[in-house]
């Protein structure tokens, strides 16, 4: 059983009220973050002015109440500090500065060699890439509320911990800690798939929704999945390694070295295989640049080649087969096809997609499902590390930690 205390609660409700003046896009009045929350208004009112005089949300005007006293309008403060999104995926880094309205204040993305990157060079790029960005947009440093850190593998999240990763040679690597030494700033550890679920969960599809599926389909391929409105983890933070789960018996070898796995047919190697397979003459395979030859096979659908239609069509067989036990374990209300891959690929993957889980999804939870492609502004899995960085940060507000004070505001102890 899961005993949420006080804190807990209070904590979840705070998110809920910033969440929605984010969701809004416009500013909002307390009596609309009451509606859209559930709160009642008197919790919504101790819980902006906790963050307003932290500096989180600010006053950008009143409206008139038909008569009773001027209702004051809220806005996130952008101005109140950064956060960073880092995204070291298995082939380049990506990292952007957010203001805390998540407006992009400059970004950095370098390249980056899976078989030969150790630890340190991943740390070492990261920090430059930190500096860079910082330097560029004429960020102080001072203001930085924290960083978030997305690398792929499994994640132990307490201490920051790359227990495997899929840079074969990289195993229980105390990558926080090596950051740490470099960065200076509060950090938040974790694997892109919790990153692309939380950056929905705030920003995207998933706001106001309890049971979100997103669906990460890029070098590597796992799902993130949100259960009554909250991230789902798992005993060891391991959920989602939906991408080595076993798809076609006796099939193709996945690098994980077993056979038939989702992720040997739907991640962006294995698309280009099956590209290979229905034209062995096509050249989009041999590209180094996988985000070059997927924007290649979106191109060739677009002009109706055989090869490349087909192609497509045996990808969206095949993810609509996988994603349909995904719709019938967790019935959820949304699920999001998400970041490069899928982005590419756009709506004639989402369509074949769409068609194959029909057919192999039980109805009452397929017709309950929607299905859609990820619309976040920028890179998903970098705005759900600034998320992480956001969500400590307001843990630090609740507990009055030092940290917080982080951008001028003093800390508010909840």
């Amino acid at each position: 059983m899961i005993r949420r205390t006080v804190r807990d609660i209070r904590r979840r409700n705070r998110s809920d009220v910033l969440q929605c003046t984010y969701a809004a896009g416009h500013p909002v009045n307390r009596q609309q973050i009451a509606a859209a929350t559930g709160l009642s208004t008197a919790t919504v009112a101790t819980l902006t002015g906790e963050l307003l005089a932290a500096g989180v949300l600010h006053e950008v005007g009143q409206e008139d109440s038909r008569g009773g006293r001027p209702r004051a309008r809220l806005s996130v403060n952008g101005a109140r500090g950064l956060l960073i999104g880092t995204d070291v995926s298995e082939d380049f880094v990506h990292i952007a500065l957010f203001d805390l309205a998540m407006r992009v204040r400059g970004t950095f993305e370098r390249p980056l060699d899976p078989g030969g990157s150790s630890p340190l060079d991943v740390v070492e790029l990261v920090a430059l890439g930190v500096d860079e960005v910082l330097r560029d947009s004429g960020a102080d440093r001072e203001r930085v509320l924290g960083i978030g850190v997305s690398v792929p593998g499994l994640v132990e999240k307490e201490h920051g911990v790359s227990l495997l990763s899929v840079y074969g040679h990289w195993e229980n690597v105390p990558l926080k800690a090596l950051l740490a030494e470099r960065l200076g700033f509060p950090l938040y550890l974790d694997n892109p798939l919790k990153a692309s679920t939380v950056a929905e969960l705030w920003f995207g599809a998933g706001r106001g929704v309890d049971n979100l599926v997103v669906v990460t389909l890029r070098t590597g391929v796992g799902v993130g999945m949100a259960l009554d409105g909250a991230l789902y983890r798992g005993v060891t933070n391991c959920a989602g390694e939906w991408g080595h789960t076993g798809l076609v018996r006796k099939g193709r070898g996945c690098r994980c070295g077993r056979l038939g796995c989702v992720e040997a047919y739907v991640s962006a190697p294995g698309i280009l295989q099956t590209l290979r397979e229905a034209d062995p003459h096509s050249p989009l395979p041999a590209l180094e640049d996988q985000r070059a030859a997927i924007a290649g096979l979106a191109e060739a659908v677009r002009r109706g080649e055989p090869a490349a239609v087909q192609a497509l069509e045996d990808t969206g067989d095949h993810l609509g087969a996988a994603v349909s036990t995904l719709i019938n374990t967790l019935n959820p209300r949304v699920l999001v096809l998400g970041d490069w891959t899928a982005q590419r690929l756009g709506e004639p993957l989402l369509d074949a997609t769409r068609a194959a889980a029909a057919r192999y999804a039980l109805a009452q939870p397929f017709n309950a499902v929607s299905m859609q492609l990820c619309r976040l502004p920028h890179n998903p899995v970098s705005m759900g590390a600034a998320a992480f960085a956001l969500e400590g940060f307001l843990a630090d507000l609740a507990s009055g930690a030092g940290r917080a004070g982080r951008g001028g505001a003093r800390p508010v102890r909840g």
